[in-house]
């Protein structure tokens, strides 16, 4: 009986263990609510889905590269759209035996209003035209642009950076004195000009045969430019604005895109709205303030280290010619300096011509001598200042960052409060880049409906719905596409400035034999 009791036990107890250890039985399936089992894709995440195809096979064709050196595991190549734009400038220097330099002077004096004649056509001033075409280029590239040349090709890529935007001079000089030659006065005073009507008028003009070629090349700079005003003036200037404004204020702005857009594109508006006369009293008070702030405060941060300026460019001629440590060497600098000139001061692309052409002149060729100043200022002053600072505070070699965050650590070495300048400097950069572009998109989009004042106006309003846009979603992707659409329009453009090279020198040469006589006089002369 005793037995039986334990063998009673025993089984019950190995019945017990039996089922602990089977699995549970199974339990009717519950479906999760559709947020938890799998999220719903965002709206601009569906957007960037859809385009991100498109996005990276224009990218991948527009900045093609070639091979020009280094080992296999870590080759240096060169993108052949900078290798394009860079030859533009060298053909435009040496066929106006350095204009850049030898028109420095006399497109001062211009800009001066010394040779002012308030009774010609046009709607703005030399200097007006000249701001407003310099607040499109200047822009965050200045700040964040320069960083990413310097972290990878060096130091020495502030020279070869330099090289190329005097070398952009000449580019400017022959495709903005094109902007005027060719551009479209109208009965009501206004004016339309830049790259589609001199591809359009010059190359049927001056080679009749040509004239379908001009047309087709001019709707494709038309195309890229109203692509490149959304993309790169509207949404991303916007959101690199509110990304910046709301790092530097904390939790205040998150989640409050919509309301910054809002702010943001409403301000733009008052401007772009107003057209190239608005722009032109807007830009000439906004630029050089903006400039004087952002030169002002490299130039404190320079002063505060000025035992360490020789050494500065001592670093970056050594690093020009030897570039040690640098991915490529010499070459790997070169293309680093190259490509953030070529991105900077957007020479050859052909959107500053269309600002150029608004200017008040009876003389084209003036605004040519107006226009070389656009990259000197841009890249010669206001890249090398940012190069300086960096370098100067051996941010570059302490590692760590990169772009807007390397150099605004490079200013925040003389202060704590710099950063909060630097953010002030990065809105107004933005801000004027917005209101620009939003006229070279206008004035493309009104080309190709044949100069239609609905579709001018219904572009900007437009444009400025994209200024909310970019600030409340993340469709990188059309940012990218834009951006590859803008430098597309390079290759139109300087197939149509070399085309009409002889007639420039032919038009440079009178004008020159006409202010050396002395028939073109200074006003009040």
């Amino acid at each position: 009986m005793k037995c039986k009791s334990l063998l009673a036990a025993a089984l019950l107890c190995l019945s017990m263990a039996t089922a602990a250890a089977a699995p549970p039985p199974a339990q009717p399936t519950v479906q999760a609510p559709p947020e938890v089992a799998e999220r719903e894709p965002s709206l601009d995440e569906r957007i960037d889905a859809v385009v991100r195809p498109v996005a990276d096979t224009v990218s991948r064709a527009i900045f093609s590269s070639v091979r020009v050196g280094g080992p296999d595991e870590a080759p240096v190549r060169f993108p052949l759209i900078v290798a394009w734009l860079i030859l533009g400038g060298l053909v435009t220097t040496f066929y106006f035996r350095f204009i850049n330099i030898r028109g420095f002077r006399h497109g001062l004096d211009l800009i001066r209003g010394k040779y002012a004649d308030p009774n010609s056509a046009g709607e703005v001033s030399h200097f007006q035209a000249l701001t407003s075409a310099v607040s499109g280029t200047v822009g965050l590239g200045n700040i964040a642009g320069v960083a990413v040349a310097i972290t990878i090709g060096g130091p020495g890529a502030t020279f070869w950076m330099i090289l190329a935007g005097l070398l952009g001079m000449s580019t400017k000089f022959a495709e903005c004195s094109l902007g005027v030659i060719y551009r479209l006065e109208k009965p009501d005073g206004t004016v339309s000009g830049g790259p589609m009507y001199y591809l359009r008028r010059g190359i049927a003009e001056n080679y009749p045969r040509l004239a379908a070629v001009g047309m087709v090349l001019a709707v494709v700079v038309a195309l890229c430019t109203m692509a490149g005003a959304i993309g790169a003036g509207a949404m991303f200037q916007a959101n690199q604005a509110y990304s910046q404004l709301a790092n530097v204020s904390g939790s205040l702005l998150e989640g409050r895109g919509w309301l910054f857009g809002l702010v943001y594109a409403t301000l733009a508006g008052l401007v772009v709205v107003g057209g190239i006369s608005r722009i032109g009293v807007v830009t000439a008070k906004l630029v050089p303030g903006m400039a004087l702030i952002y030169i002002i405060g490299a130039l404190g941060v320079i002063a505060l280290n000025l035992p360490q300026l020789p050494g500065a460019f001592m670093t970056i001629l050594d690093g020009a010619f030897t570039a040690q440590g640098v991915q490529g060497g010499v070459i790997g600098a070169l293309i680093q300096g190259f490509r953030r000139a070529a991105f900077s001061n957007e020479a050859g692309l052909g959107s500053a011509p269309i600002a150029h052409a608004a200017v008040r002149t009876r003389e084209p060729m003036t605004e040519g001598f107006v226009a070389l100043w656009e990259p000197f200022i841009d890249t010669v002053v206001i890249c090398t200042m940012t190069a300086l600072v960096i370098i100067i505070t051996n941010q570059h070699a302490v590692g760590g960052a990169d772009g807007v965050e390397l150099t605004s650590n490079a200013f925040a070495t003389v202060g704590a409060w710099t950063p909060y300048l630097l953010t002030v400097v990065v809105l107004l950069f933005a801000f004027s880049t917005t209101i620009t572009w939003g006229y070279y998109g206008a004035k493309a989009a009104s080309f190709l409906a044949k100069e239609s004042k609905t579709v001018l106006y219904g572009f900007k309003f437009f444009y400025l719905a994209m200024v909310v846009v970019g600030c409340t979603m993340n469709l990188g992707s059309i940012v990218d596409l834009a951006d590859g659409l803008m430098f597309i329009m390079a290759i139109p453009n300087l197939i149509g400035v070399y085309l009409l090279l002889p007639v420039l020198k032919r038009k440079l040469a009178d004008y020159q034999a006409r202010l050396a006589s002395g028939e073109i006089r200074p006003s009040g002369g």
